[in-house]
């Protein structure tokens, strides 16, 4: 029974980002609002509740498993995907809540979000043994600006995934007071920040494995992996700004960035037979 205990937490937690994503795509059907109707921030209110509490549930899951295993939850697949369903909900709740322009973003990003949501309920929440390169101040780092870096194309995804969606009549709703031009221009400056996040968590990194394997960078599958996506962030960033490229183009080019980034984070450390393995 103690081996389970922190599941309850972590389904109450994803059901509170389920009723988000609801209610955020409600705020797309709602009727054409100003955004400051009652109404419309009525709806953004719940909202962000809604992902508020989901945010203290997950926590408190990470906290009860952190408590039972004697180390941080953040070692095996079943955890770091806990860990980073917590962090993009926190870092992303404060975008929500402090941007208030951004919200109409949640319809895109919530959902996003729920791929995450629904691999950790398939995965068997199996205890971790905490490795001793992790005992290392770098690590920390490394990992939290990489959450950071994973959060900001996160929102930039969801802002180009709205240039998409708003050609659809159903998704007509989203961002209504704004044009494609602002959504975009929104997106590269969140695409901007997640390269200057991405390059401290390389650095991070890299410092990291000189005090665990003894060598900065060996080109392993990870790190391999992990320099590819810094370098197609740089490059669409300097695309955007020096061709200024279509629209349409420039937001392909920020998903298939955040695809990238996401089979960096949570493949390739399982497939790779190196000795860097990220979460093991």
């Amino acid at each position: 029974m103690m081996q389970i205990a922190e599941m309850p937490w972590l389904w109450a937690g994803l059901a509170s980002y389920a009723v988000a994503t609801v209610l955020a795509f409600r705020g797309v059907w709602l009727p054409e609002l100003p955004d400051d109707s009652t109404i419309t921030r009525k709806n953004e209110h719940l909202v962000l509740a809604a992902i508020a509490l989901g945010v203290v549930l997950l926590g408190i899951a990470l906290g009860v498993r952190w408590d039972r295993l004697g180390h941080g939850p953040f070692v095996n697949l079943f955890e770091l995907l806990a860990s980073q369903l917590f962090s993009l909900g926190l870092i992303y709740g404060l975008i929500y809540w402090r941007i208030p322009p951004l919200r109409p973003s949640a319809a895109v990003v919530m959902p996003l979000i729920w791929i995450l949501g629904t691999w950790v309920l398939m995965l068997e929440p199996k205890d971790s043994v905490f490795p001793p390169t992790y005992s290392n101040n770098w690590l920390w780092s490394h990992v939290g600006l990489g959450k950071i870096f994973l959060t900001f194309c996160l929102v930039a995804a969801g802002l180009a995934g709205a240039i998409f969606l708003r050609a659809i009549p159903v998704f007509s709703g989203l961002f209504r007071n704004m044009s494609d031009e602002i959504l975009d221009h929104m997106a590269w400056r969140f695409m901007m920040l997640a390269l200057v996040f991405d390059s401290l968590m390389l650095i991070a990194g890299a410092v990291w494995a000189q005090d665990a394997w003894g060598r900065y960078w060996s080109w392993d599958p990870l790190e391999t992996s992990a320099f590819m996506t810094w370098l197609s962030i740089g490059a669409g960033i300097h695309a955007r700004l020096t061709y200024n490229i279509p629209i349409k183009i420039g937001a392909l080019v920020i998903l298939a960035v955040f695809g990238l980034a996401f089979v960096t984070y949570f493949g390739t450390p399982y497939f790779s037979e190196a000795a860097h393995k990220g979460v093991i």
